[in-house]
């Protein structure tokens, strides 16, 4: 299809747009209710529509920040609400789309972008790749037992949807953000409080108190039937350190009439099992991708992060955002542009894959993703993007 426009959307074509998406993963139109919160996280001037003679496609972004190795947070841009019309699937509207809004954030100064992908096949070709990977976890209560030295914990306050509303994002902005992490911004919140406020559900928000203040919380639903003990669903659970993980869970150990405790989307390294003296307590019930990444400022990017060991040399191509393409010479004290040779040869995808922590180059080598001569300069690339904590994004939207 050639006669595909992209544009950015006016705010009165926002709800058509969001209307558009929901019917792309088969759900239909918001109701009037939800629309007044749903519209809060419309940011002007990041919703894009691709039009024939109508709207056929759509995609937004919102702004944001992401946590890299090493400490720092580079501009990103959180992409989401991607649909097209059914009866226009697999005629280059979402190509359309995803190069505009790539073009789009390079313009703008955006180092990365960020989103969840609803099929593992479609965002690779733009350049994205998965950059964390996260599992579900089941606790069951009734074999859950604290081991002798885990932290005690501070106090936990119990809160209301409608007070957590209010105070979870000051609370957010407490918690130290490892890479793969990003910040929330005011337009994130009134999606996750549309969702906890939808339908029958009674959500409840623990709010952990360190000696410091409020520096942690999770936000959780408790499913029953038939007056028998239920599940609790753990819907967002985020801490500052090991004493506010343990109090909150110790918390949520305590509360009746509960017989498993369900916790979705976790970072992989977290020491959930660790906690209990019989570690089986808590049973990994999935573990699948979760962020994936895609490195818009390739050369920024890579200044942006820290590296351990020597330097490499890598080759880097990107057909979409044709200026990332080059040699970058990455090391310890600095990354620059190069004509030297490659020590490694990869395009933006698998850079973005590695970029994190998230994968070793050499499983990357090992599917053909890298190019390398020998496995010592893999092992040399292995070290150089080495983490101490393995990347987890934590924030869904």
């Amino acid at each position: 299809m050639t006669d595909v426009v992209v544009r950015a959307l006016r705010d009165d074509e926002f709800r058509t747009a969001h209307t558009l998406f929901r019917a792309a993963l088969h759900s239909g139109p918001a109701t009037d209710e939800q629309w007044e919160r749903l519209r809060e996280v419309h940011q002007p001037g990041r919703v894009l529509g691709a039009f024939d003679e109508r709207l056929i496609g759509t995609a937004r972004s919102t702004d944001a920040e992401l946590a890299v190795p090493g400490g720092a947070k580079v501009a990103t841009a959180a992409v989401t609400g991607v649909g097209v019309r059914a009866d226009r699937t697999r005629r280059g509207v979402l190509t359309a789309l995803m190069r505009h809004q790539l073009t789009d954030f390079a313009e703008r100064g955006v180092t990365a972008a960020v989103l969840y992908a609803t099929e593992g096949v479609i965002y690779g070709r733009f350049g994205y790749g998965v950059a964390s990977r996260i599992r579900d976890c089941v606790v069951r209560r009734s074999r859950a037992r604290l081991r002798p030295g885990v932290p005690e914990g501070g106090e936990v306050e119990l809160i209301t949807v409608d007070e957590a509303e209010r105070r979870l994002p000051d609370v957010y902005e407490r918690v130290p953000l490892r890479p793969g992490m990003m910040t929330r911004p005011a337009r994130w919140w009134p999606g996750l409080f549309a969702m906890l406020r939808r339908g029958d559900g009674h959500a409840v928000a623990a709010v952990h108190h360190g000696t410091d203040g409020p520096d942690g919380f999770a936000v959780y639903q408790v499913d029953r039937e038939g007056g028998k003990a239920g599940t609790m669903r753990v819907i967002d659970l985020h801490y500052a350190d090991a004493s506010a993980f343990a109090g909150l869970w110790r918390f949520l150990l305590s509360v009746d009439l509960v017989d498993e405790i369900v916790v979705r989307h976790r970072g992989l390294d977290e020491p959930l099992e660790l906690l209990f003296t019989d570690p089986r307590a808590c049973e990994s019930s999935q573990l699948t991708d979760e962020a994936w990444l895609r490195l818009v400022d390739v050369e920024a990017a890579l200044a942006a992060r820290t590296w351990r060991g020597e330097p490499l040399v890598l080759e880097v191509t990107d057909p979409v955002l044709e200026r990332n393409t080059g040699r970058y010479r990455v090391g310890p004290a600095r990354v620059e542009r190069t004509d030297a040779a490659p020590d490694a040869v990869l395009d933006v995808a698998a850079l973005s894959m590695v970029y994190l922590g998230g994968w070793s180059p050499s499983a990357l080598v090992a599917a053909g993703r890298i190019g390398v001569e020998d496995d010592a300069t893999a092992e040399r690339f292995d070290e150089l993007v080495r983490t101490r904590h393995a990347p987890w994004c934590g924030t869904f939207f």
